[in-house]
């Protein structure tokens, strides 16, 4: 890619990134429901102009893409960042979405894979469960199965987003904002009791990490790249785009705390590495890698 469509890949993994610290950050005086039902509500105020009706037909593919994402995918996964003791482990496990949906697209769609792309997904997979020894990681383990469900039902609607048609990039993400704010508000109305008597109390800092997630992350993130797929395949962005945990890491090691032990190093750059091995066989085939919606 050109410098200036690198920078913008940077620039999309830094609002990425920093969307772990600051949702971190709002998590500590908000539960995890009512943060994604607040984020949600945030981007249908500000999309809500993008919605659309979908083709004939389209219907149950959009709602069942619409609550993955925006019910299961987010509130799971801003509930495992909640039990997490850092943030390097959520934003390396989130990343597991990427073998996820080539197995998904394989089992639902059909979709054949070489034995090399076989054994990146094992190396990925292998990654998670050296990850998951870690100290850090076993003081918290509910975060990592959280975090790992919370991927496949992003890898879920990565996949069901093929056979989607008529749905623009910011109207996909109102249509997730709709279906998923109502579900949120009613789980967090039943499973966090007392949490909305304590917004009125809570700090700026909340509200901006509430902020952070809908605009810069969504709307900025997201417009962004779509901007740079409009202009490449998906498999030459998604290698850059792999540099949103290592930020995720680093801010957590400046900001959070962090002190990622050897475990989480190795398990880690498995991982990575894995996923990198698939980007590059999708871009040699050229098929476009998966990508979708995420934390």
């Amino acid at each position: 890619m050109p410098p200036r469509d690198i920078l913008l890949a940077l620039l999309i993994c830094l609002a990425w990134a920093g969307n772990f610290l600051g949702s971190a950050l709002a998590l500590r005086e908000l539960p995890p429901l009512l943060f994604t039902a607040l984020r949600l509500a945030l981007l249908v105020l500000m999309l809500g102009v993008f919605l659309r009706r979908p083709a004939p037909g389209q219907w149950p593919r959009l709602l069942a893409i619409a609550g993955c994402t925006g019910v299961l995918h987010f509130g799971l996964s801003f509930w495992a960042l909640k039990l997490a003791g850092d943030l390097s482990s959520p934003a390396i496990v989130m990343q597991s979405y990427i073998p996820m949906s080539v197995l998904l697209a394989w089992a639902l769609l059909g979709e054949r894979f070489a034995w090399r792309t076989g054994t990146a997904i094992a190396i990925s997979f292998g990654g998670v469960l050296v990850l998951g020894f870690d100290p850090l990681v076993l003081d918290n383990p509910a975060s990592l199965f959280l975090m790992l469900a919370s991927a496949f039902f992003l890898a879920l609607a990565t996949v069901m987003m093929r056979g989607l048609t008529g749905v623009t990039r910011y109207g996909m993400q109102a249509w997730i904002a709709l279906v998923g704010v109502g579900p949120l508000l009613a789980l967090s109305l039943w499973l966090e009791p007392g949490a909305w008597a304590t917004l009125g109390g809570i700090s700026g800092t909340a509200w901006a990490g509430v902020a952070y997630a809908a605009i810069v992350a969504s709307v900025i993130g997201h417009g962004l790249y779509y901007s740079l797929i409009q202009r490449h395949a998906v498999a030459r962005v998604m290698p850059w785009l792999l540099l949103t945990p290592v930020f995720a890491m680093a801010l957590g090691i400046a900001f959070w705390g962090d002190r990622p032990g050897p475990k989480l190093w190795i398990g880690g750059a498995m991982t990575l590495v894995g996923i990198l091995l698939i980007a590059l066989r999708s871009q040699a085939k050229a098929r476009p890698a998966p990508i979708a919606e995420e934390l």
